[in-house]
């Protein structure tokens, strides 16, 4: 099953996740919320439409903006709305 860490936290595991552009992209509900901060950081993609960033925090570190989501895709990547995906070392395994 498909689990992202890190600094040795369990951010979210699922064996539902949606694979695109090679990240998984995990349902909100696999999500521990007490890791992750609302951002303000919003990015554009061509074909995805807009990103939503949280802040991860774990035992007093942040990694700002290491992930992000679609609260409303274009209809091309409709299937990951809500869903929740990864970088900034945030190792996915599984």
């Amino acid at each position: 099953m498909p689990k992202a860490i890190w600094n040795g936290a369990v951010l979210a595991d699922s064996s539902n996740t949606v694979v695109v552009d090679g990240n998984h992209y995990f349902p909100k509900e696999s999500l521990q919320m007490e890791y992750f901060q609302p951002s303000d950081t919003t990015s554009v993609c061509g074909w995805k439409g807009t990103a939503s960033y949280y802040h991860i925090d774990v035992e007093g570190e942040r990694n700002a903006d290491a992930a992000w989501y679609y609260s409303t895709p274009k209809p091309a990547a409709a299937e990951i709305a809500d869903r929740v995906a990864f970088w900034k070392g945030v190792q996915v395994e599984g």
